[in-house]
Formats: C-alpha cells, sequence, structure tokens
C-alpha cells in the first residue's frame, strides 16, 4: 500500500460519505487477522497504517511482567530494561515484526475491507432514504417473479410486492412501469427490504393527491377511503372553500384527473362523495350512484336505516353487497337498507 490508496480512500470518503478513519481502522482489524492466518501467529500484535504514506507496520504486543508464563504475550521485567531501562510491569512492549511479504497479502486484503464497507454504507443510505418514505409512493419497474413474490426495480435498490398486497388477477408483467405503494421498510442482514403494495387504501390516497393539486394544497382534504382493491373503492372529500367543489376537483375536467387513477388502478372502479359532519348527509353521499329517499340515524349505536325507492335497491346494496359494504366503511356506520316497499310493510 502507499500514497495512491491513502488518496484513493480519501476519495471514497467524499463520495461515499465513509470516515477515513473509519475504512482505516476496519483495514486494520482485518490486517490482524490476515496476518494471524498466514503467518501461523498466536501473538497479541497490532497493525498501524500511516495515514499520510499509506505505509504498514505490525508490531508484537508483550506485557512486563515479574514472571514469564506464555513467552508469545509476555517479557520479563529483565530483559524489557536491557531495551529500555524505564520499563515497568504491566507496560506493553512492542516490537516491530512486519513480514516482508506482507505487502501483497495487505493489499488483497484492504481490497476486500474497503468492497465490504462501501457495500454497508450504500445499504445505510438506500435504507435512511426509503424509511422516510414510509406511506408514500414509488414508481417502479416490474424485474421478475419469485414465490408469487413480484419484485420491483426502483432504480437503486428493489421492492417486492408480497402475495397478499397484489391486486387480484391483476397481471404483472415484466418492464411493466406501476405506481406502488411502501408500507414497510426493514433493516435485514442483506440490505434493506422494502414491502410495498397495490392494494393498501393509503395508494388510491396518494394518487389523488398527486392528481389533484387542491388536494396537495390543502383546499380540499380527504376525510376517509374505503377500497377493494381491483373492483371498487369509494372516496369521501371535503372543501376548505366555499367555492371549490370537491368532488368536480377531484372527477377533473371532463373526468381527466380521475381517470388518470382509474387507468393506473387497470380499471378499478372509484366514486367519489362529499363528506360531511352531518351523518345522515354523509351516509346519503357514501351509497352514491344510488338514490336515498330517508336515512334515520341510531347516534348511540351509529346505525343508519336507509330507504331507497324500490327500483335503486339493488344499485343500494350492489353487486354481491359491495355498494353498501364500501359506504359502512367509509362512514364507519353500520348501514341497514331497505325498499321503499319494505318500509311501508315494516311501517318504518
Amino acid at each position: 500500500m502507499n500514497v495512491d490508496f491513502i488518496e484513493a480512500l480519501k476519495e471514497l470518503e467524499k463520495e461515499k460519505g465513509i470516515a477515513l478513519d473509519v475504512l482505516i481502522e476496519a483495514i486494520e482489524a482485518a490486517l490482524i487477522s490476515a496476518y494471524k492466518k498466514n503467518f501461523g501467529s498466536s501473538q497479541n500484535v497490532r497493525v498501524e497504517i500511516n495515514r499520510d504514506t499509506g505505509e504498514i507496520h505490525v508490531y508484537n504486543r508483550r506485557t512486563i511482567v515479574d514472571e514469564v508464563e506464555d513467552p508469545r504475550l509476555e517479557i520479563s521485567i529483565e530483559e524489557a530494561r536491557k531495551l529500555r531501562p524505564s520499563y515497568e510491569v504491566t507496560d506493553i512492549l512492542e516490537t516491530e515484526v512486519t513480514p516482508r511479504t506482507f505487502g501483497r497479502i495487505a493489499a488483497q486484503t484492504a481490497k476486500q475491507v474497503v468492497v465490504q464497507r462501501i457495500r454497508e454504507a450504500e445499504r445505510t443510505i438506500i435504507y435512511d432514504e426509503f424509511i422516510n418514505r414510509e406511506g408514500d409512493i414509488v414508481t417502479g419497474i416490474v424485474q421478475r417473479h419469485e414465490m408469487k413474490n413480484v419484485f420491483i426495480d426502483l432504480g437503486k435498490t428493489e421492492a417486492v410486492i408480497m402475495p397478499t398486497e397484489q391486486i387480484a388477477r391483476e397481471q404483472y408483467n415484466q418492464g411493466d412501469r406501476i405506481k406502488t405503494y411502501i408500507v414497510e421498510v426493514k433493516k435485514t442482514t442483506k440490505g434493506p427490504q422494502i414491502l410495498v403494495s397495490r392494494t393498501h387504501p393509503g395508494l388510491l390516497k396518494r394518487l389523488f393527491e398527486l392528481e389533484v393539486p387542491e388536494i396537495h394544497d390543502g383546499i380540499v382534504e380527504i376525510k376517509s377511503v374505503a377500497r377493494e382493491a381491483g373492483a371498487r373503492s369509494k372516496i369521501a372529500v371535503y372543501s376548505k372553500h366555499e367555492n371549490v367543489d370537491p368532488v368536480g376537483a377531484c372527477v377533473g375536467p371532463k373526468g381527466m384527473r380521475v381517470q388518470a387513477i382509474v387507468n393506473e388502478l387497470r380499471g378499478e372502479k372509484i366514486d367519489i362523495v362529499k363528506w360531511s359532519a352531518d351523518p345522515v348527509v354523509f351516509v346519503e353521499n357514501s351509497l352514491s350512484p344510488a338514490k336515498v329517499l330517508s336515512v334515520h340515524v341510531n347516534l348511540s349505536e351509529k346505525i343508519a336505516k336507509v330507504v331507497v325507492p324500490d327500483y335503486q335497491l339493488s344499485l343500494a346494496i350492489g353487486k354481491e353487497g359491495q355498494n353498501a359494504r364500501l359506504a359502512a366503511k367509509l362512514t364507519g356506520w353500520k348501514i341497514d337498507i331497505k325498499s321503499e316497499s319494505q318500509a311501508e310493510e315494516n311501517n318504518e
């Protein structure tokens, strides 16, 4: 090792943010193991790298004692004082034992340590970047499939969509560009593991924040989201400004904003409803597109009894109860839907 090696380490310090002292200390520690392995030594040794010249020196360290039990680790006070009269018992005597052939071994060892440290530093940088992005959207390219998991290339690293976070019947073809929601970032021995989702309600919310400037600016607020990924979703929105229509803002000119989100979610239907602090109004809005005749609420039990025209009953309930189920999720209320004729029969 030489001056050029030290300069190379200093460049790494600038580029990768790994302190020079940290690198050199790691190399010194690795060289101690390399020395003992290659020269069959069980001595207590210290390796020193000169920070200016890059020169390496290996020193045998022995403790000064009255009576020597292990000559590899100890030296008598009499022997030590022949070298320097000022030595005392318990002092450490160092003798240089740098082998002539140690340079090649040292260079190889140093290279391995530096590569490992660079890899660790890069993993830390990636982890620090993505741990702060939990709950955010990332765009990536479908890379491969392994054991039903889908791996997404994010550029610097990759993310994984577990089977439970994949939309049923959605195809993830290699090379497809998709948006996913970061659910969790884990630290593992192989580096950061980024878990992303296509089914999380947060994905829908973040897509609206990206597409609708009024939401990004805080004029329109998303109050709640109910989602059955791949099939249908409902989103309740509220405007802080009387002259801004929250539903219209989310739909966009000629439906362009909501259509962009529908396209990203491969055709998932989205109902945008107006949020209200009045539970009667909110429950009525949540059952859109069905028309509602009346809503009676039990505030203590959070139950809403809804009456709809006979011809609107199937629309209000939805296919396999989907519309009613999503409305209940969106409002947080248990919703009991009856047709007008059913309500009359029950005298409700």
